[in-house]
């Protein structure tokens, strides 16, 4: 084991050399039940330090209860970290229950969670920093999108928000007329930079 687990859900290098935020990536992470158990779906976002994306994960994990979901959601971010080069993690999730087993607050009694913590803790583990943190849902809303494009997914639905087009802004329509191979507009203007279609008026 490469570090010690503090009471407050850190692990610190054994070196004792305090962690910086400068490389530590952050995993939004948040899981979900249609029905508990139902179906499930897991979502994960993450970003670096200057709060750019780094990744997007979501599962569809078929009927599994929310507590499951939400440990797949943290177990992916682990795993993320550790095969893409980001030994230092900061996760964040709106599950209060598994917030509190990884640190040590709750005891695990689930015989249904109790691989997954057992996991989790192994991969956390191999991590030179790791924290985790407990969010209201409201604060969490892009893995909590992610999560339920899963279950979508998972049940044959489609997210309106990736099949709604952007809607195109209205443009007025200008009369004018053609001379000397320059259009000229005799009410109206249309904003610079845009491209247009001239059909001629017959009347």
């Amino acid at each position: 084991m490469r570090s010690g687990q503090a009471d407050n859900g850190q692990l610190w290098p054994e070196t004792g050399t305090k962690n910086s935020d400068g490389d530590t990536v952050t995993a939004y992470c948040d899981g979900g039940s249609r029905g508990n158990p139902g179906p499930s779906g897991y979502g994960v976002y993450l970003e670096g330090a200057n709060g750019v994306s780094v990744g997007e994960l979501s599962e569809f994990l078929g009927k599994r209860t929310n507590n499951f979901a939400e440990y797949s959601g943290l177990l992916a971010a682990l795993d993320f970290a550790l095969k893409n080069g980001h030994p230092k993690l900061r996760v964040v999730a709106d599950s209060e229950l598994m917030v509190k087993q990884i640190k040590g607050q709750y005891r695990v009694n689930s015989p249904e969670l109790r691989p997954l913590y057992e996991e989790a803790k192994r991969r956390i583990a191999q991590l030179d920093f790791f924290r985790i943190e407990h969010v209201l849902r409201n604060k969490n809303k892009k893995a909590d999108e992610l999560a339920n494009r899963a279950m979508d997914r998972g049940m044959g639905k489609t997210s309106s928000a990736a099949t709604e087009k952007p809607k195109r802004p209205e443009l007025p329509t200008v009369k004018g007329f053609v001379k000397n191979g320059v259009v000229h507009f005799l009410e109206g203007e249309l904003p610079d930079g845009i491209f247009v279609k001239v059909v001629p008026d017959r009347q």
